[in-house]
């Protein structure tokens, strides 16, 4: 197993309430990018329903630069309806998803610290931070 040492939160950048779907994300990184897979280890739509994307041995395609150590988490939503701003989009299902996934991969995973893609970027991704967020999970597991 690759060592991991950051779990990073992205939004798929669509309107509020779009479903989004994981043909979409094949389309988009693997046909429209060329890339070999969905960049991100996992999705998770509307209704909180957590898809296993690439597998966690391959190293992702989500943030440039740290990719290598991490893994990548993704939500469908993150700017308003008529996507204009971007914003905190995430249905109570998709919190309570998120939040299970990563105690998840904490428990798994201990020494990774949960960011967000903007911690890493000029990008809004995810819409809210991560990092302060979750900063309890991460906390919970350091010795």
């Amino acid at each position: 197993m690759r060592k991991i040492n950051k779990i990073i939160i992205h939004c798929t950048a669509t309107p509020e309430g779009r479903e989004v779907t994981i043909r979409d994300l094949q389309k988009w990184h693997i046909e429209e990018r060329g890339w070999s897979d969905i960049g991100y280890h996992y999705f998770i739509d509307l209704k909180g329903v957590v898809y296993p994307c690439r597998p966690l041995l391959r190293i992702g395609s989500h943030t440039r630069g740290e990719n290598k150590f991490s893994i990548g988490i993704a939500y469908a939503g993150g700017m308003d309806k008529a996507m204009r701003v971007s914003k905190d989009t995430r249905t109570p299902e998709q919190k309570e998803a998120l939040d299970c996934l990563l105690h998840e991969l904490k428990d798994r995973f201990q020494e990774a610290l949960i960011y967000g893609h903007r911690d890493f970027s000029s990008k809004d991704c995810p819409s809210f931070d991560a990092f302060h967020e979750y900063f309890h999970i991460s906390q919970n597991y350091l010795s």
